[in-house]
C-alpha cells in the first residue's frame, strides 16, 4: 500500500526528532523544534557537534520539502505534535483536533465572508494548528498574531508557521497581561481550562472569582473581547460546562452587557478524551454602534466527524443559517 506524503514526511520528522532526542537527551517536543528548524534552514545549527550536524545533514538529503503542500507539512507536525503530548498529559499541552480546527476554520470563513486583510488573533496559541487551520481557508490578506507563554509551544509554532509559509506575529508572554496590539476582527482560541494562579493580575478583570483563584477560561474571553474590535468576532472553544459552573452567572451578564450570541456548536464528546474535558464552539460578535444579534442563534449538536452524511445534511442546515444571517445583517440601519 502506497504512503500517503503526509505519512512520509511525518515519519521523516519523527525519525530525525529520536535521533536529536537521543544524542541530546532532551524531551522529544524539545527535540521535535530543533527537527522543524533542522528542516526549515536546510541545514543543522552551526553549535552542534559533528556527529548530531553529520546525522541531520544525511537526514536532509533523504527529503525534498518541496513536494509537499502547507495541508501536508501540517498534518505532519500534527502528528509529531501528539506523539511527544503522549508522554507530557498537562491539560494545556493538548493540541485541538484537526477535524475540530477545521470547523472552526469553516465558521471563520462563513463569518468573515469576503471580506478582506482580516486581522486575526489566538491569545493561547499553543503549537500553532488552530491558527494555521483557520488562517488556510480565509481570503488571501490575513493579518495574523499569536500568543504563547510556554517556550516550547511557542518555538514549535514558530517554525510550524514559516514551513507553512505562513507569516504569524507571536507574543511571548502570559497572555493575560497587556499586549502592545490594537483590536482585531477575528479571535479564534481554544482556551486553557482551570485556575489562573495570579490573583493580582486577575483583579484586573470583571469575570475575577469573588474569593481564591478565577478561572482561567472566563479571564481569556474577557481578554479576548478586550481585543476584539466592535462588531467583531469570537470563535471560542470552551468547555461544556462553562455556563453552568461556579461564577457562571457573572460570565452570563458580561456577555449579555458585551456581545451578542451568534451561536453555540456543540462538538460530538468523541472528539475528546473523556466527557468531562468536551468542549463546544461559542460564537461571539462584540457589541458596536449598529449591531444586531441574530434573530435565531445558530444552535447545532455536531453528529461524530465520522459520520459523514449526517455531518454534510449540518453543514448543509449551517449554510443556509449563515445565508440568512447575512441577508439580516444587510438590511440592518
Amino acid at each position: 500500500m502506497e504512503r500517503t506524503k503526509v505519512e512520509l514526511l511525518f515519519e521523516w520528522i519523527d525519525e530525525t526528532t529520536e535521533v536529536i532526542e537521543q544524542h541530546l537527551n532532551e524531551p522529544y517536543l524539545d527535540s521535535l523544534v530543533i527537527a522543524l528548524e533542522t528542516l526549515f534552514y536546510q541545514g543543522a545549527e552551526e553549535s552542534m557537534d559533528d556527529i548530531l550536524s553529520h546525522k541531520l545533514n544525511s537526514a536532509l538529503d533523504r527529503v525534498n520539502l518541496e513536494e509537499y503542500q502547507s495541508e501536508d507539512i501540517r498534518k505532519a507536525i500534527q502528528f509529531a505534535v501528539l506523539k511527544g503530548m503522549k508522554d507530557n498529559t498537562q491539560q494545556q499541552h493538548l493540541i485541538t483536533p484537526e477535524a475540530i480546527a477545521l470547523i472552526v476554520g469553516y465558521l471563520a470563513q462563513k463569518l468573515m465572508g469576503n471580506q478582506k486583510n482580516i486581522r486575526i488573533f489566538d491569545p493561547a496559541s499553543g503549537t500553532g494548528n488552530l491558527l494555521t487551520t483557520v488562517i488556510s481557508q480565509l481570503n488571501e490578506g490575513v493579518a495574523a498574531y499569536a500568543s504563547e507563554v510556554d517556550p516550547t509551544l511557542i518555538q514549535l509554532a514558530l517554525v510550524n508557521a514559516n514551513l507553512q509559509k505562513t507569516t504569524i506575529e507571536f507574543f511571548h508572554q502570559d497572555s493575560l497581561r497587556p499586549f502592545l496590539l490594537d483590536p482585531v476582527d477575528l479571535i479564534v482560541s481554544d482556551f486553557p481550562v482551570g485556575y489562573y494562579p495570579d490573583d493580582i493580575r486577575a483583579a484586573n478583570f470583571e469575570l475575577k472569582s469573588d474569593e481564591g483563584h478565577s478561572f482561567a477560561h472566563h479571564l481569556f474571553l474577557e481578554q479576548s473581547m478586550n481585543y476584539t474590535n466592535s462588531g467583531g468576532y469570537l470563535l471560542l472553544l470552551v468547555p461544556n460546562f462553562i455556563f453552568d459552573s461556579e461564577g457562571s452567572d457573572k460570565l452570563h451578564t458580561y456577555i449579555q452587557k458585551n456581545a451578542h450570541i451568534v451561536g453555540v456548536v456543540q462538538l460530538p464528546e468523541s472528539a475528546f478524551k473523556s466527557e468531562k474535558n468536551s468542549k463546544c464552539i461559542l460564537i461571539l460578535q462584540k457589541k458596536g454602534k449598529n449591531t444586531e444579534g441574530p434573530k435565531q442563534p445558530l444552535l447545532v449538536q455536531l453528529p461524530s466527524l465520522k459520520n459523514t452524511s449526517a455531518m454534510e445534511d449540518i453543514l448543509g442546515k449551517m449554510n443556509n443559517w449563515f445565508q440568512e444571517y447575512h441577508i439580516n445583517r444587510s438590511e440592518q440601519p
